[in-house]
């Protein structure tokens, strides 16, 4: 009797934890008007209705800021910045809050059930390419969207503000997104991997600089190799034609280059994360399935 009641005692307990929700917010703060860094940018797709854009709203905490500029994107700012199609309908939205010179780039993802394909180390590794940095960017959808059309938020904003981003950056960051979902959906490769993939090829043509096209070729096989993932050869060639872009753009590595070692660690702990809890659920099924077998015993 004592054993059958520990055993449900450890049962409960695993339960207990179990239920514990697991939840990560994005926190900005209270903050009033920051008249150095400027006032919050808000932009919304163009498509949202207006009780849409009102749930949205609250999804990036709009009502913390006392003051913010606000802007809307829709499918010939699409076509204006990464060329996509004038005709699309734009749900993504955002909210960036510029930082000092130093603290680095950050995107949290408001609504990760409706971003179904674009990752945050995705849109960061982008955004750096871009030429994106010292700011905090939330994304949101109130829809289920791929989130590509997210960047063509972000670009808007800051032309608005009077930053402009270099072109060739810009396409070659979009190119660089559409690539990284590509391999994940097409490969079934897992999308932190293929984050870790281009992280690890941007750190490695920093610290080797590349001169040629073979050069980040060989890059890009090492890294292939190091991290175990096999491609077709159509994709090792548009990951090569890809940094050999970057490579030919005026990007310093260099300096972006311990944004890339803080967004290593943080794929790393979410690759980590995932198989500790992987682990853990299959322990709690395994138990339970034992759990089973000891009750029926009983009644043998």
């Amino acid at each position: 009797m004592k054993k059958l009641t520990s055993i449900w005692m450890m049962a409960l307990l695993l339960i207990s934890v179990w239920a514990v929700p697991l939840e990560s917010y994005a926190s900005t703060g209270d903050q009033g008007i920051n008249e150095k860094l400027g006032l919050p940018i808000v932009v919304y797709g163009e498509a949202l209705s207006e009780a849409q854009k009102s749930e949205v709203a609250d999804l990036l905490k709009v009502d913390q800021h006392e003051q913010v500029d606000e802007f809307s994107v829709n499918g010939r700012d699409l076509n204006a910045y990464i060329g996509g199609n004038p005709n699309s309908n734009m749900y993504s939205s955002v909210k960036i809050l510029h930082k000092d010179s130093g603290e680095g780039l950050s995107i949290e993802i408001v609504t990760p059930d409706n971003i179904t394909q674009v990752t945050k180390e995705m849109y960061t590794n982008a955004l750096l390419t871009a030429g994106v940095e010292n700011a905090e960017v939330l994304v949101a959808s109130s829809v289920k969207v791929s989130g590509h059309s997210a960047l063509t938020g972000i670009y808007k904003a800051y032309d608005a503000k009077g930053v402009k981003l270099d072109e060739s950056r810009m396409k070659v960051a979009s190119d660089e997104l559409d690539i990284a979902t590509d391999i994940a959906e097409e490969q079934g490769i897992d999308k932190d991997k293929v984050s870790e993939l281009l992280t690890e090829i941007k750190k490695a043509i920093a610290e080797q600089d590349p001169a040629t096209k073979e050069e980040v070729e060989q890059i890009v096989q090492e890294q292939l190799q190091t991290l175990n993932i096999e491609l077709s050869e159509e994709d090792r060639q548009r990951l090569t034609d890809l940094f050999d872009q970057m490579r030919n753009l005026n990007i310093n590595f260099d300096q972006v280059k311990n944004q890339l070692d803080d967004l290593t660690g943080s794929i790393q702990d979410i690759i980590n994360e995932d198989g500790f809890w992987n682990n853990l659920r299959n322990a709690v099924q395994s138990f339970f399935q034992s759990l089973k077998s000891f009750i029926s015993s009983l009644f043998n």
